[in-house]
């Protein structure tokens, strides 16, 4: 009996951690898919005001409609996107009843010539956001040429002089010519749980079916 003490021992621990761990990634995963749910009602609801103090936490994702005019200038935001290929964000000021505000219009290929901006009034409707896209590798920007490499919301609304308010447009009435709206969504929001689950499961049958071989093994012995 003493042979299989040691195997059956370390086989028993090994099965209940490895599918305690499965099982605590299935609780991640639902409570995943419960956030992602509520984001994505946040973004599909119906769009309301322009809050008067926007808080990155509080309003993250909260569907908005302005009316202003175009203010300033526009800076291009290197993106790749799967469908269009490469060309740019472009990240213009909006003067919505005396407060400057950070619209993302949507994509401009780069081939593709800048429109101009119209004088007359414009109607945005879109999501409130606060990218987060800085990291250690995010190159310089180019300021010379216009080129940046990420939405860093502080510093675009420095170099714009506006408030650190981020629309991402939806849609955009009268609509730009050459460019297209990339609404926000919860696709780009990571959510591996299931997989994770799924390896720590995989591991636990594996170690039962090297336990019971370690189990067969010290019966071979015993018998010997």
């Amino acid at each position: 009996m003493r042979r299989f003490i040691l195997p059956l021992f370390f086989g028993l621990s090994g099965l209940i951690i490895l599918c305690g761990l499965g099982t605590w990634q299935v609780q991640r995963l639902a409570w995943k898919e419960a956030i992602l749910a509520q984001i994505d009602a946040t973004i599909d609801a119906a769009p309301v005001a322009l809050p008067a103090q926007p808080d990155p936490v509080r309003d993250a994702y909260r569907a908005v409609r302005v009316t202003g005019v175009w203010a300033g200038d526009t800076i291009r935001v290197l993106v790749s996107h799967r469908s269009f290929g490469a060309g740019y964000r472009l990240i213009t000021p909006l003067d919505v009843d005396g407060r400057r505000v950070l619209i993302d219009r949507g994509f401009l290929p780069v081939a593709a010539a800048q429109p101009d901006l119209p004088a007359a009034a414009v109607t945005v409707t879109g999501n409130l956001h606060w990218p987060q896209e800085v990291d250690s590798y995010t190159p310089q920007n180019d300021l010379a040429a216009n080129l940046w490499f990420a939405r860093d919301v502080p510093a675009l609304a420095a170099a714009l002089q506006t408030e650190p308010t981020f629309i991402i447009a939806r849609q955009i009435t009268p609509p730009q010519a050459n460019i297209t709206p990339l609404p926000v969504d919860s696709s780009a929001i990571p959510n591996d749980h299931l997989g994770y689950a799924v390896t720590w499961f995989g591991l636990a049958l594996v170690w039962f079916f090297m336990t019971i071989l370690a189990l067969r093994v010290a019966a071979r012995k015993d018998k010997g």
